[in-house]
């Protein structure tokens, strides 16, 4: 009989308007290739973006917050594993899981370390440097007890593996570092790729809706474009995403060649006639989406330490990374003249996506995690006390202010 598995996502999946979404793609093909029996559920409203699961032989149901008729479709269903997208997914069903399918895996995406992205963001707000005292907060007490309940959390920069360890004390036993799946890209495939004098224009991408990207597209506005455009009159920077609102499209300047193109159907078309991407990101969490865009498509890329985390590990990066706005620059405007440099950097990205990404040995790390844990899971959480106690915890206050919110709505 085929395995079951219900992921419950904080959203539907969109993998063409963010990272997040092609992060969940990634799990779901992993799981078909086990022949997992998905069904897909979420009490979020689809948006014209989402991705019809349908067509992929996925399950798709819609449930509700605070209501007991997910306790009936759970129990019907009794999935072999859940996955929650994001702690605050697990926070919400948690309890209800545990309550009705107690021999069932429970497993979080992470996506990335809110309390670290979310620290970070208010840091930068104040002005301040980013220390411990920004990431013990309260959204951390809540991340934090949620990967403790869990029988496994999957963390997708190894760097904030050594953060969970490090500074939270979380036992290694509960977390697992899976990052991007990527397919291998073969060498007959990176010779197609547009060279240096085929390609014209900066480049940047990211969903408006996510803070991070917002902020970055600012920061290119205001400090960033100006000096790069002072030495380069004809370029233009071509930027796009997912949800540009009004106040994203109002910094678009044709004169300034700095241009808001907004969605796009396929973001490889796009970065590979770029020739450098940039990304001077001032805060943010997890692998950046648009730097493993640029690298799959052979597009050089500057961007910051924050943009660096967890993406090169000891090779070196598909470009420059740098923090100060004037090296930026300078290293932006290198790779967009200097051939040499710019080819160099090239060959680094698929590097990267072939040795750090690749799907053949994540999934196989992955997926014998997952069975060594689910063949002595009663062991498992018996070494996870602190785990336990939350559990029992929250099973108590959390059942009941859901019930009591239950009971209010159908009054």
């Amino acid at each position: 009989m085929a395995k079951k598995l219900l992921i419950i996502g904080f959203v539907w999946p969109e993998p063409k308007s963010s990272a997040a979404g092609s992060r969940m793609m990634q799990l779901i093909r992993f799981f078909q290739t086990q022949n997992y029996q998905i069904t897909f559920s979420s009490p979020c409203a689809k948006s014209d973006n989402a991705f019809d699961l349908k067509t992929i032989g996925v399950d798709q149901v819609s449930i509700e917050l605070n209501n007991t008729s997910f306790d009936v479709f759970i129990k019907t269903l009794h999935p072999d594993i859940v996955l929650f997208d994001r702690f605050m997914i697990e926070e919400q069903f948690g309890w209800r899981v545990a309550e009705q399918c107690p021999d069932t895996l429970r497993i979080i995406d992470t996506e990335d370390l809110h309390c670290l992205r979310k620290g970070r963001q208010q840091a930068f707000k104040d002005g301040k440097e980013f220390d411990k005292s920004y990431l013990i907060s309260d959204t951390a007490k809540r991340e934090i007890g949620s990967i403790y309940r869990s029988d496994l959390s999957l963390i997708i920069s190894e760097a904030e593996m050594e953060i969970l360890k490090n500074e939270f004390k979380v036992d290694s036993d509960l977390l697992h570092y899976l990052p991007f799946m990527l397919d291998e890209l073969p060498e007959d495939s990176i010779e197609k790729f547009p060279n240096f004098e085929e390609r014209q224009h900066f480049i940047t991408i990211g969903n408006f809706l996510h803070e991070p990207n917002y902020d970055t597209v600012l920061n290119l506005k205001e400090t960033i474009w100006p000096l790069i455009k002072k030495q380069l009159p004809n370029a233009e920077l071509h930027i796009y995403g997912a949800y540009a609102s009004q106040k994203v499209n109002q910094l678009h300047n044709e004169k300034n060649g700095f241009l808001i193109k907004g969605f796009v159907e396929d973001v490889n078309e796009v970065m590979k006639l770029a020739r450098v991407c940039l990304a001077p990101i001032r805060f943010g969490a997890g692998l950046k989406g648009k730097l493993v865009d640029a690298m799959q498509n052979g597009t050089p890329c500057v961007t910051t330490t924050i943009g660096a985390e967890g993406m090169f590990g000891n090779l070196q990066p598909n470009g420059f990374v740098e923090d100060n706005p004037q090296i930026f620059v300078n290293k932006a405007i290198e790779l967009f003249k200097d051939q040499r440099t710019w080819e160099e950097k090239h060959k680094n990205g698929f590097e990267i996506i072939n040795k750090r990404f690749d799907k053949k040995m994540h999934q196989e790390i992955f997926l014998s995690t997952i069975k060594e844990i689910a063949q002595q899971l009663k062991i498992h959480r018996l070494n996870n006390f602190t785990g336990q106690m939350l559990q029992h915890h929250t099973l108590q206050s959390t059942k009941f202010m859901s019930k009591w919110i239950a009971e209010k709505n159908k009054s």
